[in-house]
């Protein structure tokens, strides 16, 4: 059975929680256990009603993503110097549900749900305990270090992320 048909026919008998029928189909069989980053909300990450302020949860988001791109063994200047790539936003959805404070303890999560040719899409959420603060759907692109033009993810990363089960195109 193709993998087209192995979609449609899991769509079909999907019974995904009423939470996620807003994301996207892909979102629905995630492959393995989202990699979490620690935040403590600083007092410089709030706005003036004293709630983080909306656009610093992308930081953090991004934060979680370097690291995890760190645990794989991959590092930003070692991906520009040595394949010549760089990694960007290209689209981010992103759904803010509760606010957060000052010294608030977080868990940023990134979970890899689709690898393309050139593309990466992260689910990531912002946690607080078990409570859901942020969820958003990053889209990440490989573009070439000198004319940033799209380029493939390079092999040794998409045969890691193989490996470990990290979003083998769902």
């Amino acid at each position: 059975m193709n993998n087209l048909k192995k979609r449609q026919q899991a769509k079909q008998t999907s019974a995904a929680p009423q939470a996620a029928a807003a994301l996207p189909p892909a979102l629905h069989s995630r492959p393995c256990k989202p990699f979490s980053w620690p935040v403590r909300v600083y007092y410089e990450d709030t706005d003036a009603g004293g709630v983080v302020y909306y656009a610093n949860y992308l930081a953090f988001m991004e934060r979680a993503r370097t690291e995890w791109l760190r645990l794989q063994g991959f590092e930003q200047p070692e991906l520009a110097s040595v394949h010549g790539v760089l990694f960007v936003v290209r689209a981010v959805r992103i759904d803010y549900l509760k606010p957060s404070r000052f010294n608030d303890s977080l868990q940023v999560t990134v979970e890899v749900v689709n690898v393309g040719g050139s593309r990466i899409r992260f689910l990531q959420q912002v946690l607080r305990g078990a409570e859901e603060i942020v969820r958003a759907e990053v889209d990440v692109v490989c573009v070439g270090s000198g004319g940033f033009r799209p380029a493939r993810i390079p092999r040794e990363m998409r045969e890691k992320m193989e490996k470990t089960g990290t979003g083998t195109g769902n």
